[in-house]
C-alpha cells in the first residue's frame, strides 16, 4: 500500500490560484495517495495514518488550538511536514509554527524569470536537479536567515532577477528535523505551471518522500 498524504490547503488570507494544480500534482506524483481537505476539524483528529502532512499555499490562520496541538504532537513523534510556497504565510499566531517551518514570509518581488542556485545535491528534493536551475516564480524574502537552524538545499541568486531583498545568502528551500519528526520547505510554487514543470514535479517528489521517509529517500539525508 502506497504511505498516505493529507494536503491541506484551507486559507483566510491571500488565495493563490494554483492551489487546485498543487493538489493534482502531488496526487499525481505517483507514489502516494492523498486525502485532500480545507477542514480544520481534520486535523484535530488522530494523523498517525499519514507519512506527512503538506500544506500546500495556506495563508492565515488556517487551525483550531486542537488541530495545532494534534499537528504539534504529531511531527514531534516522527511524522512528517512538508510546507509549500504560501505556508510560509500561515500561522501568524502560533509562535511554534515559525520554528517548525524554519522561517516566516516577509515580501516578494514581481513574478518573474530568476535562477535557483542548488547548494546540496545530496537530498531527494535537489539530486535531479540542475546546478543552476532557471525558474519563474515569485522568489519570496523570509523576515530572518534560516540558515544554521536548517539544512539548505537550494537559494535563490539575486543578481538573475529584480526586487530581492536578503542579498547574496537567500535560502529558497531547506529541510530540517523537529522533535522525531521531518520538515521539508519549497519557496517555490506559485503559478500553475509550476505543478506540470518536470523538474518542479521531481523537486516536490523528493522533499515529499524525505520528509515522509519514504523508499526514495532511504540513504540520503546526511542528518
Amino acid at each position: 500500500m502506497a504511505p498516505r498524504l493529507l494536503l491541506y490547503t484551507r486559507t483566510t488570507a491571500y488565495r493563490h490560484d494554483s492551489i487546485p494544480d498543487a493538489v493534482d500534482a502531488v496526487a499525481t506524483l505517483g507514489e502516494f495517495e492523498a486525502d485532500h481537505t480545507e477542514d480544520p476539524a481534520v486535523l484535530e483528529r488522530p494523523l498517525d495514518r499519514y507519512a506527512a502532512v503538506v500544506f500546500l499555499s495556506t495563508s492565515g490562520e488556517v487551525l483550531t488550538p486542537a488541530g495545532r496541538a494534534r499537528l504539534a504532537a504529531y511531527v514531534g513523534a516522527g511524522g512528517g511536514f512538508v510546507g509549500v510556497h504560501a505556508a510560509a504565510c500561515t500561522e501568524e499566531d502560533w509562535p511554534y509554527y515559525g520554528e517548525l517551518l524554519g522561517a516566516r514570509f516577509d515580501r516578494h518581488p514581481a513574478y518573474q524569470p530568476g535562477r535557483v542556485v542548488v547548494e546540496d545535491r545530496d537530498h531527494p528534493a535537489t539530486r535531479n536537479l540542475p546546478a543552476s536551475w532557471e525558474f519563474t516564480d515569485e522568489w519570496y524574502d523570509f523576515r530572518t536567515n534560516p540558515r544554521g537552524a536548517v539544512r539548505v538545499l537550494a537559494r535563490a541568486d539575486e543578481s538573475s532577477y529584480e526586487g530581492g531583498g536578503m542579498g547574496d545568502d537567500h535560502p529558497l528551500v531547506w529541510c530540517r528535523d523537529q522533535g522525531a519528526g521531518r520538515v521539508f520547505y519549497t519557496a517555490l510554487g506559485h503559478a500553475a505551471d509550476a505543478y506540470t514543470d518536470p523538474d518542479f514535479r521531481a523537486h516536490l517528489r523528493g522533499g515529499i518522500a524525505w520528509a515522509a521517509r519514504t523508499a526514495r529517500a532511504v540513504g540520503t539525508s546526511r542528518e
